[in-house]
């Protein structure tokens, strides 16, 4: 089912909740964010990242980059 059909039919199905159906649904809705996003926090290692850049660039020299690219932008 193609997630727009999903989200059509969840938002249809919250039309037909209580007020109090819809607090109970955002307040839980609100705690899974929460929840997701302390995970998510949890997950990042900077440490892994470590190297990722390397032969990106092609100077040694960090103002020698910064001066090419100045150039280009010219």
């Amino acid at each position: 089912m193609p997630r727009n059909t999903t989200l059509g039919k969840i938002e249809k199905d919250l039309e037909r909740l209580t007020t109090q159906g819809q607090s109970k649904l955002l307040e839980r809705l609100a705690h899974q964010l929460r929840t997701k996003r302390r995970t998510m926090k949890k997950e990042l290692n900077w440490s892994k990242l470590y190297g990722l850049g390397k032969g990106l660039w092609k100077e040694q020299d960090a103002q020698e980059y910064v001066n090419r690219v100045r150039e280009d932008r010219i």
